[in-house]
């Protein structure tokens, strides 16, 4: 049980991240793991406090996720001097790793304005609590989803072919 409670440091970093990102409703960051996926809440988190770096529809309505976190992580570098500890591909993601994340927004909250409210931190007390899935558990799933569209990859690759098949025997057998 103690593995699904949250510890100190993440609530602290959590309730950070969402009192900082309360004013973007595209952005609810629940967890580190899948509400960084599409690159919004680093922008949104940067722009709470520098707004003066991007205009932040721009960011958020025209680019990939892919393009918002190399936005965010670029940004983060150039004005702030944090490293690009993050590639946009592992984190864009269905689920990102958890720790990568934690390390870059610890990053970010050394950097930043730092005040977090009591209310802040029991909001955080209060989000629903995922199942607990281990990274092997999700890289199964992953593999089978990479299997899974192979298997749809081949069966179009091969009703393609069946008809191709199908086609020249029937022109064959019109000129005999």
């Amino acid at each position: 049980m103690a593995g699904l409670q949250q510890t100190n440091s993440e609530k602290i970093l959590l309730s950070w991240v969402r009192q900082s990102t309360r004013n973007y409703p595209q952005v609810n960051v629940i967890n580190f793991t899948s509400s960084w996926a599409d690159g919004l809440a680093f922008n949104a988190l940067l722009h709470s406090h520098r707004p003066d770096l991007f205009d932040w529809n721009a960011v958020a309505s025209q680019q990939s996720p892919i393009q918002r976190l190399d936005h965010a992580f670029n940004v983060a570098r150039q004005h702030l001097g944090i490293e690009k500890l993050l590639d946009p591909e592992d984190v864009a993601t269905v689920c990102p790793d958890k720790k990568s994340i934690f390390m870059y927004v610890t990053s970010l909250f050394q950097v930043l304005p730092q005040q977090v409210t009591m209310e802040a931190i029991r909001e955080v007390e209060t989000l629903p609590r995922p199942s607990r899935i281990t990274r092997e558990e999700h890289i199964r799933v992953d593999h089978r989803q990479h299997f899974s569209q192979g298997v749809s990859c081949f069966t179009y690759a091969l009703s393609r072919s069946c008809f191709k098949v199908a086609v020249f025997l029937s022109c064959a057998k019109s000129l005999l």
